[in-house]
């Protein structure tokens, strides 16, 4: 009981200091501009992002790559063996506050072992997953080991010599290199890829040899052609780049545009399979192989039997197994046209360049890089003068000294005070402190001739080299020349030949490689309505009545083949063309497809009419309007070089269609008008044109209510007098029906076209 009034006491306390707590606009809604709370919330954010995190610099590297990179530096791990992962993931945390995940993951992609990287940095051991590969995963950090890649010499020579800017860390403990003195053009040396807020970064890699006497070229000739000696992009794993010039002049001058890459296979005679052994650098293996079974499961390649990743320590390898009899070039084809097996590599050459993203062309990042380059190489050497010049000073007041030694040793001898040694020195020699401080540590079994003589040749070669120094800091040219020696070096010692085949664009096949279709007799209907059946001859002689939706009838029944194409023109002034190959077989007891929705017609779309193709595009279409004109057109209009499904303006849209015809040669037809007319013509009168949606020549000459109203075939015998209709010259305003001819209608029966 005392505990639970203790207890009850305590609430009724809170409840009360609740009630008389008061915070200051707790609760109130506070209305700040939308521009405010971007610029105070948003764009530190984006700013952040931009500098410090997604867009590369003109040493090539990120943020988090070079903490990481000189963290491993730091580390002693270019010149010593392996260390744990999980060590140096540890050790960059002192740089890099982001969690070890991402740390690691920045280390698996520089490392040779993961094949990001053309030319990696970091020499790993264990394993370090694949980019080419969804699936293979790294091991953890504590697995694995690393350490730096010799070619990182080239990263850090000279940097503590002033060469480049030191800020502090995240928490002011130690310092970090702004940028690295790279001795060539790594930006361009790998790929790199970056999403910014508002921008992004996409880097394609070049061959280092390319790469470094295209540099050396343009130091000496500003105005060198790029292209000659920077011949494509190289990817680490390989492929074949499809060359195309204007596609790579784009790339080079603006800093955009793609290039296109495809896989490499070989073809196995005994096992009748192709494995692929090199893909493009913007998909995985998985991929690819998930893209295949995709088009295998919808019909798209009947010619392979089974695909599978044999992928092991040799490397990548995906193998197709083939059909008995199929052309593995063939297949290729079409394989490069619809899977990941061909793709582009999108560019766009976004570099931070002073604190400021700028997309620039590679001519721009190369100048960038030299003028860099340049300023570390000046600062080098100024820092290695004022070393050269401080050390002459040592030396020229220990010439002094060494003109008289004994008088030397005399007055440190006589000099009761160890504090007096270095003044009487000074006031005795005529020399400063630090010349006296110098000569006062000298060891006496230096004392001797030798020692004495190799000092002396010391003055006089820091005179020398201070004197080449002090030339080479005046002179841009000389500069440029350090430049292209540490370029020429990086080439011999580093360079590796081109991993990326070239095929020129012109000497790609220009037909693109058919599908295999099946061909058969069918026989096809086509209704008022719009469905669309295929049958086989088997099963049309083991079919009963065709079933129609109801009040529907058959427009269109025809025998052909499945290979056959056919158009559908519509109402709304379209055609859409599709091959009987589209359609499965069916039975007369089914509606069949409906067109608009197999085709995906445009919303309230009806087909009004079947051309089927029997003899190719060969022919003509007649389209005879309600206001007395009429248009032939060559078939071949509407044949396209690309496997374009929809075509628009396929006839013309001024008046009211009557009726489409489709004409393999010129016959006679009749033209009846509202008004009673009849006209019998031959189509041979109306010139064909080239244009799908012309307006068409004038047949009948109608007064301004009259409209033509049918169409048809002429059937012989039914007028009694035919030259009573018949017109040599169009337009014709026809006749009305003879006293005969009227009687005699009675008596046909006329069927619409293709019935």
């Amino acid at each position: 009981m005392a505990k639970k009034k203790k207890t009850h006491e305590k609430t009724n306390d809170i409840t009360e200091l609740l009630e008389h707590a008061h915070i200051s606009s707790a609760g109130d809604i506070v209305e700040q501009p939308i521009v405010d709370a971007l610029e105070i919330n948003y764009m530190p954010y984006a700013m952040s992002v931009i500098l410090s995190r997604a867009i590369p610099e003109i040493d090539g590297l990120k943020p988090s790559h070079r903490k990481l990179l000189y963290t491993m530096y730091k580390m002693n791990l270019l010149s010593s063996g392996r260390t744990k992962s999980a060590n140096i993931v540890g050790q960059t945390m002192r740089l890099n506050p982001h969690g070890d995940a991402s740390i690691y993951e920045t280390m698996v992609r520089l490392a040779r072992g993961n094949e990001t990287l053309l030319c990696p940095f970091v020499d790993s051991k264990g394993n370090f997953g694949k980019a080419y590969s969804r699936d293979m995963h790294y091991a953890a950090a504590r697995y694995t080991e690393a350490k730096l890649e010799p070619v990182c010499n080239e990263l850090f020579r000279d940097i503590d010599k002033n060469t480049v800017d030191f800020v502090d860390n995240y928490d002011s403990t130690t310092k970090e290199p702004v940028l690295l003195p790279v001795t060539f053009p790594s930006i361009l040396a790998n790929v790199s890829l970056g999403i910014a807020v508002g921008m992004a970064s996409s880097i394609c890699s070049f061959n280092l040899k390319e790469l470094c006497e295209t540099t050396i070229e343009l130091i000496k000739n500003q105005d060198h052609n790029i292209s000659d000696t920077l011949i494509a992009p190289d990817f680490v794993g390989g492929g074949t780049i499809i060359y195309d010039k204007k596609a790579i002049e784009d790339v080079y001058n603006t800093g955009r545009g793609s290039i296109k890459v495809r896989a490499k296979y070989k073809y196995d005679k005994d096992c009748n399979c192709i494995d692929i052994y090199q893909i493009p650098p913007t998909t995985t293996a998985e991929a690819i192989i998930d893209k295949i079974i995709e088009r295998i499961k919808s019909g798209a390649f009947k010619e392979i039997s089974d695909i599978r990743d044999e992928t092991d320590r040799q490397g990548l390898k995906i193998t197709i197994d083939l059909k008995r009899g199929v052309d593995p070039e063939k297949l290729m084809q079409k394989l490069y046209k619809s899977t990941p097996l061909e793709d582009s590599f999108s560019c766009n050459f976004n570099v931070l360049i002073n604190g400021y993203p700028k997309v620039l062309s590679v001519r721009e990042i190369l100048i960038e890089w030299i003028r860099f380059r340049g300023k570390c190489v000046f600062r080098r050497i100024s820092f290695d003068l004022e070393k050269a010049k401080d050390r002459l000073h040592l030396l020229k007041g220990l010439e002094k000294i060494l003109l008289d030694i004994d008088k030397a040793i005399a007055v440190i001898r006589n000099t009761e005070e160890e504090s007096e040694v270095v003044p009487n020195l000074m006031i005795e020699f005529g020399i400063d402190k630090t010349q006296a401080e110098y000569v006062a540590e000298i060891k006496l079994r230096h004392l001797n001739r030798e020692y004495i003589l190799k000092r002396l040749k010391d003055i006089d070669n820091l005179t020398a080299a201070i004197a080449d120094m002090e030339d080479t800091l005046s002179s841009k040219a000389k500069i440029r020349k350090v430049i292209i020696k540490e370029l020429e070096e990086v080439i011999k010692k580093y360079s590796i030949e081109r991993r990326s085949d070239i095929l020129y664009a012109s000497e790609l096949e220009e037909t693109e490689p058919e599908q295999e279709i099946p061909d058969y007799p069918v026989t096809v209907f086509f209704t008022r309505d719009g469905y669309f059946k295929k049958i086989t001859p088997q099963s049309l002689r083991m079919s009963g009545e065709q079933k129609l939706k109801e009040g529907d009838e058959i427009i269109l029944r025809t025998e052909t083949t499945n290979a056959k194409e056919i158009l559908f023109f519509t109402d709304k002034h379209q055609v859409y063309k599709a091959k009987m190959n589209d359609f499965s077989d069916t039975k007369a007891s089914v509606l069949g497809d409906y067109i608009p929705s197999k085709l995906s017609m445009d919303e309230g779309e009806n087909a009004v009419f079947a051309a089927v193709l029997n003899n190719g595009y060969n022919g003509y279409m007649l389209f005879v309007f309600e206001n007395g004109k009429a248009a032939k057109v060559n078939l071949s209009s509407y044949a396209t070089k690309a496997n374009r499904k929809k075509l628009i303006k396929a006839y013309c849209d001024k008046s009211p269609l009557v009726q489409i015809l489709m004409l393999d040669e010129d016959k006679d037809l009749v033209i009846e008008t509202t008004a009673g007319r009849y006209l019998l013509f031959n189509t041979a009168l109306i010139s064909p044109k080239a244009m799908k949606d012309t307006q068409g020549v004038a047949c009948m000459t109608l007064k301004k209510s009259n409209r033509i109203s049918l169409v048809r075939d002429y059937k012989e015998g039914e007028f009694v007098k035919p030259y009573r209709y018949k017109s040599k010259n169009l337009p014709s305003t026809g006749a009305l029906l003879s006293t005969e001819d009227a009687a005699l209608k009675n008596n046909f029966q006329f069927e619409g076209f293709g019935e």
